[in-house]
């Protein structure tokens, strides 16, 4: 995965208060104290892949080191950290999940700077760095320090059942106009071309109107937009993706339900065979193993372009699920040695196996990695654009009047014009916001 990457260089971080200032602490210096024998406390967020691993993983650590490990998580587990923090009372090592502001936990000085962790050997005598993908550990970067780390690493795209399209002779398109053509005959079939998690308009964010305006205008019209650059949410590689999103939306080709639905609910009508297709992250199989039909196969596929667009074809949008050591935590040296067993390759590569998704761990591709995972490890390693959809974190209040404002667009109730220009209102309202600090990309 050493590819190009959408990264912030020398950005400053935002100002929003994540939690109270008088229990900010003194900046912590990785790397110093032994972590002894105290026991170590991890919360992690429990998502599609749960804690199960993190558990097992845990019990092994154990009877190898003799060091004991808790292990807790909760589907909102950020609600529960966020008073902790505020009493000091903080784990050695969390996942917080998807609701943790940690750019702005870091600005706060609530999270360690792990560089000096990461510069020490690990088993095998090299810095443990090196057992990252070089580009994923940059994701987890702000102004050259470390602040997270990267351990499973969802793929977004596109899915189809393999015996559904096999059934009807369909091929998964991979442009624009076979997008068009092929949504006609599913239609013509009794089938929805598309549904998505309409409760959750960031799934439609990554899965439409991201990666069709870097098929359009390419990485550097994608980077204005999460830079907010002037014009940026106006231009035309930004028209022209509202536009065929609106186009798919007038022909009918996304389900009429969708706008209602959750996640779970959106992929269960995907595996019905109710819609043919469904964007979504590589956690997909794996979230919904309980409801999959014995036998069924689900592949992975990169969205259409457009097929005279300035972006690379090959363009292939992931996602790091951000670790931390909490600055304040009891016990950083035993928290760092905890996540550095689970980063060994031969553990990683369990995770890829009971999970089915990727982790940022070199040499974490197991041989008998699950059949659905295979297409989207070989779009990353096949691509030569590799991004991250980074204003989700940057801007976090212009990032939920872009997802309203895409559900605006989904429902029929505003118009691609009205989209567009709301949407760089909105933007120039921030840029000239001066408590917010702004980010060049």
């Amino acid at each position: 995965m050493n590819k190009w990457f959408l990264v912030a260089s020398g950005c400053a971080l935002a100002t929003a208060t994540f939690l109270l200032t008088a229990c900010r602490p003194e900046a912590g210096g990785g790397g110093s104290g032994k972590s002894e024998n105290k026991s170590i406390e991890v919360v992690a967020f429990k998502g599609g892949f749960g804690i199960d691993f993190y558990e097992s993983s845990a019990k092994l650590f154990t009877d190898e080191t003799g060091k004991k490990v808790s292990v807790s998580g909760d589907p909102r587990v950020w609600e529960k950290l966020k008073p902790r923090f505020i009493e000091g009372n903080v784990p050695d090592l969390m996942f917080p999940g998807w609701g943790f502001d940690h750019w702005t936990a870091a600005s706060e000085g609530q999270l360690e700077p792990l560089d000096s962790y990461l510069d020490q050997p690990d088993p095998s005598g090299k810095p443990w760095r090196e057992n990252f993908d070089s580009a994923a550990l940059k994701l987890g970067q702000i102004e050259g320090k470390q602040m997270v780390l990267p351990y499973y690493v969802p793929v977004m795209g596109w899915w189809y059942d393999e015996a559904l399209f096999k059934k009807n002779g369909w091929i998964p398109p991979k442009t624009s106009d076979d997008l068009l053509a092929l949504g006609e005959k599913m239609i013509a079939a009794g089938v929805s071309p598309l549904t998505y998690q309409g409760q959750y308009p960031d799934y439609m964010i990554v899965g439409f109107l991201l990666p069709w305006i870097h098929s359009a205008g390419g990485p550097e019209d994608l980077n204005s937009c999460f830079s907010l650059e002037p014009g940026a949410w106006s231009s035309p590689s930004v028209v022209r993706s509202v536009e065929f999103i609106a186009l798919l939306r007038d022909r009918g080709f996304f389900q009429k339900e969708a706008l209602a639905l959750n996640h779970t609910e959106s992929q269960m009508q995907f595996i019905q065979g109710k819609a043919a297709m469904i964007p979504c992250g590589t956690w997909l199989v794996s979230e919904m193993q309980k409801s999959i039909p014995e036998g069924a196969n689900y592949r992975f596929f990169l969205p259409p372009v457009f097929p005279d667009g300035a972006g690379d074809p090959s363009a292939v949008a992931i996602k790091i699920e951000p670790w931390m050591v909490p600055a304040r935590a009891k016990n950083k040296e035993g928290a760092i040695e905890f996540f550095r067993f689970m980063t060994q390759p031969e553990q990683a590569k369990k995770f890829v196996r009971e999970k089915g998704t990727l982790t940022a761990v070199v040499g974490s591709e197991p041989d008998d990695m699950p059949s659905f995972l295979k297409e989207a490890s070989q779009a990353v390693r096949g691509s030569n654009q590799v991004w991250a959809n980074r204003i989700k974190d940057l801007y976090h209040e212009f990032y939920k009047f872009l997802e309203q404002n895409m559900t605006e667009l989904l429902a029929g109730r505003r118009t691609p014009q009205e989209f567009v220009r709301l949407a760089e209102a909105e933007a120039e309202k921030v840029r000239k916001d001066p408590e917010i600090r702004k980010y060049k990309l």
